[in-house]
């Protein structure tokens, strides 16, 4: 007996009160045909294959049965079996620095849920004991800098990072992983952005006013320069390596820049993600490189000018308004509140629906806004897979 089509987009009383108060006209999302045996089938559109992940194909512009799905920090602490395992390994940098457990927990959703992409478990402040920048995550309080750089003497004792010689078990559990997933899913690498890890370094951790890194930006902005000049050369090196060592693409993080003005991004963000994206294509001009920044919406415009080929947005801008600002040549990440997923289940499938639409056909990886949070329902979490992955356009 033939099963009904899985439905393309938003169900039809939904569409009806939308259509109430309609805004401005969106790309309507593509139709699907269905065989004669009720199954949803796109029509002359690429899946992921053995030479190359879903993932990529959707960043690179290909046209692709439907968008690419993972969530930002979807390895982790909303996770039972992580749970489990932090009772037996109670500490963060052993976690992220044995090559097993690595491989383990960046597993743990993968085979839950089978995501389209499988980002290594990490942190962006990985590199810096390597930087000569000691530092530990505290229960807690999260990221402490022991000894915060503050001083240009400071910043002068920081030096290259190395990866070969200071995170060996990263190349060798991208490789793993490359192996496990066997391009079923992209594997994802990232690293922190040269302000944001500034931000870390001078704070002295994490900070809710930035008063210090400010204070260093407005009265010896020479110094930082050369930090994030540091950063900036460090990053690249590590974005290079981990593609060595089997990233499909990577995610470069900028958490920390939107709290600066516009023209203050320009001057002490900008330029560092532009230099790193430019020597990344030197060696790997086809590594799909992601920008995250949030609660980026004030500086949008500016995203696309570092010469990475997707932007992430968070919640807060619609995605269709993000779209049109970013332009068309760049493929846009998101952009879920993550709060959704505390929600019913025809809720999430609503918002899923709704932000795939308002993305349109070509160039969307579906994914949240920003991190999902501790405590949110894993079967929730199986929801959200399962409604996007059945998506067709």
């Amino acid at each position: 007996m033939a099963t009904a089509c899985p439905p393309l987009s938003l169900p039809p009383a939904y569409l009806s009160r939308r259509s109430v108060r309609a805004g401005p006209a969106r790309r309507p999302l593509p139709s699907v045909r269905c065989s004669a045996i009720g199954e949803a089938v796109a029509e002359t559109a690429t899946v992921g294959t053995a030479e190359e992940p879903l993932l990529v194909s959707a960043i690179k512009g290909k046209k692709v049965e439907r968008p690419p799905v993972w969530l930002m920090r979807q390895a982790g602490r909303y996770m039972k079996s992580y749970q489990l395992l932090c009772e037996r390994h109670p500490s963060f940098r052993e976690r992220s620095e044995n090559v097993d457990l690595v491989v383990e927990i960046s597993l743990q959703p993968w085979k839950v849920f089978k995501p389209d992409g499988v980002i290594l478990f990490s942190d962006i402040l990985t590199p810096l004991p390597g930087m000569n920048i000691p530092f530990d995550i505290v229960k807690g309080k999260g990221p402490v800098i022991f000894d915060p750089l503050r001083t240009a003497a400071a910043v002068d004792e920081v030096r290259e990072f190395v990866p070969e010689e200071w995170v060996p078990y990263v190349g060798q559990a991208l490789n793993l992983l490359r192996d496990e997933v066997n391009n079923e899913a992209a594997v994802l690498g990232f690293v922190g952005a040269p302000f944001t890890l500034a931000s870390y370094c001078v704070e002295g951790g994490s900070s809710k006013n930035f008063s210090k890194i400010k204070k260093m930006a407005f009265s010896e902005p020479a110094i930082l320069h050369n930090l994030l000049q540091k950063f900036a050369t460090s990053m690249a090196n590590y974005i290079k390596y981990q593609a060595d060592n089997g990233a499909q693409a990577v995610q470069i993080f900028d958490s920390w820049a939107t709290e600066l003005s516009p023209v203050d991004f320009e001057e002490f963000s900008l330029p560092y993600l532009k230099q790193i994206v430019d020597s990344v294509r030197e060696t790997h001009p086809e590594l799909p490189l992601i920008l995250y920044a949030s609660g980026s919406g004030g500086l949008l415009e500016r995203l696309p000018l570092t010469g990475v080929d997707v932007v992430s947005l968070d919640w807060t801008v619609d995605m269709a308004e993000g779209r049109k600002r970013l332009g068309s040549n760049i493929a846009v990440q998101g952009n879920i509140d993550p709060g959704v997923l505390f929600g019913s289940k025809e809720f999430i499938s609503k918002r899923i629906y709704d932000t795939v639409q308002k993305a349109g056909n070509s160039g969307h990886v579906l994914n949240l806004g920003h991190g999902i949070k501790v405590g949110t329902p894993e079967e929730n979490v199986a929801h959200f897979f399962e409604v996007a992955k059945g998506i067709r356009y």
